[in-house]
């Protein structure tokens, strides 16, 4: 891969699209094309998936040692941090996030996500089932298979390293189908695995688009046995559909529509602080946002005003500069979806205290009042730098407005009464609450969300019931 050629990579190597196509990767900061993609068909898939299932059924990975295979995501997670400008300059190119967060942050997360899991894998233990004389019962968790990877463009690298550590660390082989606005830093992880010792086939990158292109040929694919998806819910019913032939396995993390709950004991300053971050950073590009802000009545014009200024206040600017805060959003698509939201909001009679549309594809921090429960702006997952603010007279009241949605993903409770805190925590139908505070992780924990945020959790133990295959070994010793 060079700067501005980015192609998928196949059993170990550099590969372009088998009918010779190719797509732009657009950077949101100039709008212009900065790299030539090779955008996949179902022959490129079936290249990726062949090498896939060779390098599972005949190959090295799900043969070596636990401890060969964590040592080589360790190796791996070295490399991605020799390369950690290059990688996050690709990101930043790729979906406009600024340069200090992909450095700081996403590069740094992302050799952490090979390194846990490496270890966490490990660190696994199968069990012996005792009570039986005359025979020996254990289990084995074994690894699945192939698994297809879709990731998705608002934190390219960090996710994909999400998918991809589990299901290695686990002896799995990958196809990965990163999002088509963010093709690079995938391709340049795949480089660098082999560099790191996964052998060929083992990890796979085809690049192209999701319904009719790359993602739906892999998705469909009759030698794929898992797929793990983070995107929309839309796509996750569509993927859900093809998973069903075959009776194929499925992890998801869907929408978003997360709630943060403000009560008036709280600490003001630290909620409004913390509600901010979740509703506005990554210009809002987060399936965990807090997008709707509910607020117990006698603080409710504080916290509104102080939402504002701190909304105001956010830099923008091109997301190379290291004192740019909010960079602009990936596409011209999603660019007029967010605007779009912003304008049927005012014409139904919303108020948008400042924030709204600037020049080229940013778009400010914007605080929105007034809205009805049901507007599209409070229902629908905007995924850009926009909050709606509400208020609430009960705990009750707040709960009942908080679970008001399909989604299930996130929520955030603000409040300095302990018992308030773990009622309200256990009442929120969300599969992520933080209390006090927002993006808080522990990797050994399930991540997912209910209803349309997702199936099934990641993470930890959760990840391993995934990725493998549990079996039942029974020995008569008699």
């Amino acid at each position: 891969m060079t700067l501005d050629t980015v192609t998928h990579f196949i059993d170990g190597a550099a590969t372009t699209s088998a009918d010779g196509t190719t797509m732009p990767s657009i950077d949101p900061t100039s709008r212009t094309v900065w790299a030539e993609v090779s955008r996949g068909s179902a022959q490129d898939v079936d290249h990726a998936v062949a090498a896939a299932r060779a390098a599972f059924d005949t190959g090295p990975w799900p043969r070596m040692t636990q401890a060969r295979r964590s040592a080589v995501l360790h190796r791996l997670a070295d490399l991605v941090l020799e390369h950690a400008d290059e990688l996050a300059l690709l990101d930043t190119l790729d979906m406009g996030r600024p340069l200090s967060m992909t450095r700081a942050n996403d590069v740094v997360r992302s050799a952490a996500n090979l390194r846990f899991f490496a270890d966490d894998a490990a660190s696994a233990a199968d069990e012996a089932l005792p009570g039986h004389p005359e025979h020996h019962i254990y289990t084995r968790h074994e690894p699945a298979g192939v698994v297809a990877a879709i990731s998705p463009w608002n934190f390219p690298l960090m996710q994909a390293t999400w998918k991809i550590a589990p299901a290695l660390a686990h002896g799995n082989t990958v196809v990965l189908k990163p999002a088509e606005q963010s093709p690079a830093s995938a391709t340049r992880l795949a480089e660098l695995a082999v560099l790191a010792g996964v052998p060929a086939g083992a990890l796979n990158v085809v690049q192209g688009t999701g319904p009719d292109g790359a993602g739906a040929a892999l998705v469909a694919h009759p030698d794929v046995d898992l797929i793990t998806f983070t995107g929309e819910t839309r796509t996750g019913e569509a993927i859900m559909r093809a998973a069903a032939t075959g009776v194929r396995a499925v992890s998801f993390e869907l929408g978003g529509k997360g709630a943060s709950v403000i009560f008036a004991d709280a600490d003001i300053d630290r909620a409004v602080a913390v509600a901010a971050d979740a509703a506005f950073s990554n210009s809002g590009q987060i399936c965990l946002a807090g997008s709707r802000v509910f607020v117990q009545r006698p603080v409710y014009e504080q916290v509104v005003g102080a939402l504002a200024k701190t909304a105001a206040g956010l830099r923008l600017g091109d997301p190379r500069d290291p004192a740019t805060q909010v960079g602009p959003l990936s596409s011209a698509e999603h660019h007029a979806k967010v605007t779009g939201h912003l304008r049927r909001a005012a014409e139904e009679g919303a108020t948008l205290l400042g924030g709204g549309a600037r020049e080229g594809w940013w778009v400010a921090p914007t605080v929105v009042v007034d809205a009805a429960p049901d507007a599209a702006i409070c229902r629908d997952e905007v995924f850009g730098p926009v909050l709606t603010v509400h208020p609430f007279d009960t705990e009750e009241e707040a709960v009942h407005a908080a679970n008001a949605t399909p989604y299930g993903l996130s929520a955030m409770v603000f409040t300095n009464h302990v018992a308030r805190a773990h009622r309200v925590a256990g009442l929120l139908r969300a599969g992520n609450v933080w209390v006090n505070c927002f993006w808080v992780r522990d990797l050994r924990s399930p991540f997912g969300g209910f209803g349309q945020s997702g199936i099934g959790r990641e993470g930890g133990r959760h990840s391993r019931e995934f990725f493998t295959e549990a079996k039942t070994v029974v020995i008569d010793v008699a």
